[in-house]
This record gives structure tokens, C-alpha cells and sequence, in this order.
């Protein structure tokens, strides 16, 4: 609860200042949104790391192929971190930028996916 309320917090004050800053000097205003977003970002870490080890627990115990699970936490990084470019380029008004950073990361975790789509076609064919 502790941290929703600081990313909450972040974001307001962010916000107030990118009001503020946008009456005199508009470029700013981007920088101010990007720093709101990264000290976010770093707020969650733990939180994701959490998640890992919890996702590595429950891997070892199950038996599942631990690369799977690393494919699967690095397609999830590059999501976030690929949204997280996205809104910055629409805040900044380059919504073209953006579609090509979407596309690019798209392509990139359909790649990525290929090794476990492959395995998974494999346990199909021989159950049939």
C-alpha cells in the first residue's frame, strides 16, 4: 500500500509541475514527465524482483524448463519497457515514432516466442 502511494504521489506532483513548467517553458515538460517515470519505474523494482523469485520458485518445483520462464520474464521486460517508450514519444507528439517503437517491439517478442511456440508444437505432435 506504502508504494501506490508513492507512485501516486510522484505522479501527481509530476503532473503539477509539467502544468506549471508548460506556461513557460514547454520543452521542459517532457524531461519532467520522463524523470516521474523512471523514479516510478525504479520504485517497482523490488516489486518485480519479487515476482521473479517467486516465478523461479514455482518454476523449480514444477519442473519447468527454467529458459522458458527467462524468454517469458524478458518478453515481459521489453513490454513495459516498450510501453513505457511509446507513451514518452506520444507525450512528445511523435505518434509515428511511437507506432515504429510498437511494431519493433512486437517483432521482437514474436521472435523471442518462436523457441517456445517450437516446443510446444512438439508435445502436440507427439500426443497425437
Amino acid at each position: 500500500m506504502d508504494t501506490i502511494i508513492k507512485i501516486t504521489g510522484i505522479g501527481f506532483v509530476g503532473l503539477i509541475f509539467i502544468i506549471i513548467i508548460k506556461q513557460y517553458k514547454p520543452e521542459f515538460a517532457l524531461y519532467i514527465s520522463m524523470l516521474s517515470g523512471i523514479i516510478i519505474l525504479f520504485l517497482v523494482m523490488d516489486k518485480f524482483r519479487e515476482i521473479i523469485e517467486l516465478l523461479r520458485t514455482i518454476s523449480n518445483k514444477s519442473g519447468v524448463n527454467s529458459q522458458f520462464l527467462g524468454l517469458l520474464l524478458k518478453m515481459t521486460g521489453i513490454a513495459f519497457l516498450a510501453e513505457f517508450a511509446i507513451n514518452i514519444c506520444k507525450d512528445a507528439g511523435e505518434g509515428a515514432l511511437a507506432s515504429k517503437v510498437e511494431i519493433g517491439s512486437k517483432i521482437i517478442v514474436v521472435s523471442m516466442s518462436i523457441p517456445i511456440i517450437s516446443s510446444l508444437l512438439q508435445v502436440i505432435l507427439k500426443l497425437i
